[in-house]
Formats: structure tokens, C-alpha cells, sequence
């Protein structure tokens, strides 16, 4: 299991609550600064789950920690006829409600505040679900991919997006020299919230990635378990089935 790293390490709040925190203060910059941090590569990762997701036809979808709602609102090219992103920041939520209402999504496409570790919807609910830089956020991570597993329909398909770390020299080394000397400075442009970027680096270094990860999907009871490393290994596709 991953280290509980937390934004703000001085604080006596739980981890949940001080992302709730981080998300709200950085919502507006949120886009932005993962259009520079990936170099606008995470849109082409986005795209990806999109076509993965699609090849399924779902007609129900559910995008958890849908923060300003980019990929629920790219899954409206899967043709589904019900999207939900939920969040449990506020902040993000709002963002993502201005950008559905641009795009006249707002019929396809709803935005509610929400646990990813007490999701409040039935047993067998989704034919497909995806999280796209989040599930690092879950303060137990177990318990919120078991939350999924409960909502997803059988043969639905779960589908995750997130950094991971490159295994081969000398991309592993640039990795880290951008994490931990580059990042910081986008931070700094982006946000008086520093502890917010540190944070962000800090959890993706100590995430669970790859077979680790699938191990932790087996276990929760998720089958055809497959992942699929992003440009040279910086961002990683997980794919499921229950």
C-alpha cells in the first residue's frame, strides 16, 4: 500500500479533508497548469480512455474525482446517454459546470459533489467508470476501489488514468529532476498554494504503479487487468473488468 502523503503536513485534518482543501484553492489554475505540466501530452491520455471506454458502447458513465470535468466531458464522445462527474471539491465542480454549459453538454453530462469511499449510488449502476489523476487522492485507497467494483455494472468496464514513474535510464532520472526541481517552479506560477504542488509531486512518487497496482485491483476482485504505460512511462493506463 502507498505512504498517506498529505498536502499540508502541519495540519491536523484528515487526508480527505485537506485535498478537499488543495483542490478548492487551486481550481482555478487547475487546467492550466496540467496543460504545462504534461506539455498538454495528458489530453492525448485523456483521448486514449476515451477510445477504450467507447469500444463498449456504454449508455451510463461515471467519472470519479472529475475535478474540472475533462474526461467526463470527452466521454461525451462515447455517445453515452448519462455522465456523471463527482468530486468532493466544490471549487473544481464549479469550474467543470461553467465548461459543460459552453459545450451545451449540460443534458448529457451532471456534476455532483460526492466520496469516492461512499459513493451514493445502487449496486451494479455503471457500465463504465473511470478516474483520471485521482485515485492517488483516495484516503484509503482499497476502500474506494472497492466502491467502484460495488457500482460497476458485471463486464462493465473500469478504466484509470495516473502518473507513474519511468523505469528506464535516463528517462527515470529526468523524471525526478523535473519533479523535484522543475515542478516546484510551475507551482510558484501557477498558485500561492505551494504545499499543493509539493503535494502533487509527492503523491505520484510514492504511488503504487503498475503490477503494484493491478495486484491491489485483483484483490479488490477486478478481472482482465491490464496496464499500459504512457510516454515513456510518466503517466500509466489501467484497464478492468468486473
Amino acid at each position: 500500500m502507498s505512504k498517506n502523503v498529505r498536502p499540508y503536513k502541519d495540519s491536523e485534518l484528515g487526508k480527505k479533508a485537506q485535498v478537499t482543501k488543495m483542490f478548492d484553492t487551486i481550481s482555478g489554475s487547475y487546467d492550466k497548469l496540467n496543460r504545462v505540466i504534461s506539455l498538454g501530452i495528458d489530453i492525448k491520455w485523456r483521448n486514449r480512455v476515451v477510445r477504450l471506454i467507447g469500444a463498449s458502447k456504454p449508455e451510463s458513465i461515471l467519472d470519479i474525482a472529475t475535478g474540472t470535468g475533462d474526461l467526463a466531458i470527452a466521454m461525451a464522445n462515447t455517445g453515452a446517454k448519462k455522465i456523471i462527474g463527482l468530486d468532493i471539491s466544490t471549487g473544481m465542480l464549479e469550474v467543470g459546470k461553467n465548461k459543460i454549459v459552453q459545450k451545451n453538454l449540460d443534458d448529457t453530462i451532471t456534476m455532483i459533489v460526492g466520496d469516492s469511499e461512499n459513493l451514493p449510488f445502487e449496486d451494479n449502476s455503471f457500465d463504465a467508470i473511470t478516474v483520471a489523476f485521482g485515485v492517488r487522492n483516495f484516503e484509503n485507497l482499497e476502500k474506494g476501489l472497492a466502491e467502484i467494483y460495488r457500482v460497476l455494472k458485471p463486464k462493465g468496464t473500469f478504466a484509470v488514468l495516473e502518473t507513474s514513474i519511468p523505469t528506464k535510464t535516463p528517462f527515470k532520472q529526468g523524471y525526478h529532476l523535473y519533479s523535484r526541481f522543475v515542478l516546484p517552479v510551475i507551482g510558484k506560477l501557477f498558485s500561492k498554494d505551494q504545499s499543493a504542488y509539493r503535494y502533487l509531486s509527492e503523491s505520484a512518487s510514492v504511488f503504487p504503479y503498475g503490477e503494484q497496482f493491478n495486484n491491489i485491483l485483483a484483490k479488490i476482485g477486478f478481472i482482465a487487468l491490464e496496464h499500459r504505460p504512457q510516454t515513456l512511462g510518466v503517466a500509466t493506463i489501467y484497464v478492468a473488468s468486473k
